[in-house]
């Protein structure tokens, strides 16, 4: 009986341990999104809320019905200094102008990822993208001379060879009426981002059915939705009725591909430094590759990456690195046969650098395609690839007179930013000599932002840039393009990067 007696006891204690804290918890969120609710009171707000879950009900489910929701919000609100969603119980922010923009992301306190950032995490682990504080600041500074600019010149190689294979396939599309052009332009980005950063040939270009290649493209959809879905953000509910078994089928793939070659890479540079004096295989130059420099990476300390740290990295730049670029050369092939005239001015440039040559890209020319470079740049205003990012607010702030509190999250809405019509008049118009130097003068460092600014300003920036000259001036070269899409059928969704619902239909003609 005495046993009995101790049990239920200890029972009893327990169970009042568990209502107490669990009790605390619920008072803790409960205040805690109170108090968040007035403070921004203030501040517009899109569309009716309720509490806890915020705007999920009225939120359009379809991606591209989505993006046109948000983006149809900023233009209502255009005139208002901020704009208010609530997404679940996380109050989110978005700024869409310059003066906004500048007050987040030119402080050095605010440089911490929102929490939608954390579902990145299986995949990305706490790489540069994903990290914040001192890790950030600290793998920032260990990875910037792996982007130096002869680093960068090694890679031209790649983006020649990989060029001309995609030419050698939208060649057969020359006579054969309209096709989507974007998995095609897309699979090459992801062949040159491999041997970039992995120093490994996927041959994405002619096997785009393999397993990794799917999963890179699956992963980002499956993390897009459950971002939407509140009820999806904990692990439990989210394993039992969402997608998380494919979430981690795809991951395992994704993981086991990139920890495989790491583990080649390291064992090869292994075997070089013990046998230094060695000459490779038919004389000839072995490439670097990102992980390569990784791999002999050390911080302050002297202290070497680990290869959870190498992983975290590779699978970063394997993200970040190739549909961010398919993206914005995508949406530069549909602008540029959309708008002949542009077009012939960029073939002009092309005749002018190479002539009647069929030799490779240099740095030298791609720095003379100039009106090239504005063509990019006018067609990442109009379509930025990465249309909107979030941070969590570390402290307080004033944003344009309001004060935000610390906790809330901010969305900088670059796709609404570039259509400012104080800085972009006719911002729909494609018009690449905006940014001619005469033309770019007066204009406010934060009204243009397609790499971020600041001081998490996209690191690859360049690599990217360079990139996209390679490849279109590739495509460029040998073919009169036509677009076969007017804008609005297009469709734009916000992904994690800024696709077309309905591809990017175009016919091609061979250039004598």
């Amino acid at each position: 009986m005495a046993f009995l007696l101790n049990d239920l006891s200890a029972s009893v204690v327990a169970t009042s341990v568990f209502v107490a804290i669990l009790s605390y918890l619920t008072y803790r969120l409960l205040t805690g999104h109170l108090l968040q609710f007035y403070q921004l009171r203030s501040i517009p707000e899109f569309g009716t809320s309720y509490p806890f879950i915020g705007h999920a009900l009225i939120l359009k489910k379809n991606a591209g019905d989505f993006f046109s929701q948000i983006v149809e919000a900023t233009e209502e609100f255009r005139s208002s200094p901020l704009l208010k969603i609530w997404l679940g119980p996380v109050p989110m922010l978005m700024l869409y102008h310059p003066e906004t923009v500048e007050a987040l992301l030119n402080n050095s306190v605010h440089i911490d990822k929102a929490h939608l950032y954390t579902f990145l995490h299986p995949w990305l682990g706490t790489g540069l993208l994903t990290s914040t504080g001192p890790k950030w600041r600290q793998r920032r500074k260990m990875l910037t001379p792996t982007f130096h600019f002869s680093i960068l010149l090694e890679f031209l190689e790649v983006m020649n060879e990989q060029a001309d294979i995609l030419v050698e396939k939208l060649g057969r599309e020359v006579g054969e009426g309209p096709f989507d052009c974007f998995q095609t332009i897309t699979l090459c980005a992801l062949d040159i981002i491999c041997e970039t950063a992995m120093g490994k040939k996927m041959y994405a270009q002619s096997n785009s059915e393999s397993n990794y290649v799917q999963s890179v493209y699956k992963m980002s959809d499956i993390i897009l939705r459950r971002q939407k879905a509140p009820w999806f953000w904990w692990d439990v509910s989210y394993n039992l009725f969402g997608e998380g078994l494919e979430h981690n089928r795809r991951l395992k793939t994704l993981h086991e591909v990139t920890s495989n070659v790491i583990h080649e890479r390291a064992d090869q540079l292994r075997l070089e430094e013990e046998d230094s004096d060695s000459v490779p295989e038919n004389g000839t130059r072995k490439r670097r590759a990102f992980l390569d420099m990784l791999l002999k990476t050390v911080d302050e300390g002297g202290n070497k990456l680990t290869h959870r740290d190498i992983q975290e990295e590779v699978d970063t730049f394997m993200f970040e690195g190739h549909d961010t670029t398919a993206a914005a050369m995508n949406w530069a092939v549909h602008l540029l046969g959309s708008h002949p005239e542009v077009q012939r001015k960029v073939h002009r440039e092309i005749d002018e650098v190479f002539g009647g040559s069929k030799r490779s890209i240099t740095m030298e020319d791609l720095k003379e395609l100039k009106y090239l470079d504005c063509v990019i740049k006018e067609s990442l205003r109009i379509f930025p690839s990465v249309p909107l990012f979030a941070r969590t607010l570390c402290d307080d702030i004033v944003i344009n007179g309001f004060k935000v509190p610390k906790g809330a999250n901010a969305i900088v809405l670059s796709y609404a930013l570039h259509r400012d019509p104080r800085y972009f008049p006719n911002p729909e118009e494609f018009q690449p000599e905006r940014f001619l130097p005469e033309n770019s003068v007066g204009r406010p460092p934060y009204a243009y932002i397609p790499f971020s600014a600041g001081l998490r300003n996209c690191i690859g920036q360049r690599f990217a840039m360079m990139e996209e000259k390679v490849v279109l001036a590739s495509i460029l070269r040998s073919f009169n393009i036509e677009a076969c899409q007017k804008r609005e059928e297009l469709r734009p969704f916000a992904d994690l990067i800024l696709r077309p619902s309905n591809g990017i239909l175009i016919k091609l003609e061979r250039r004598e």
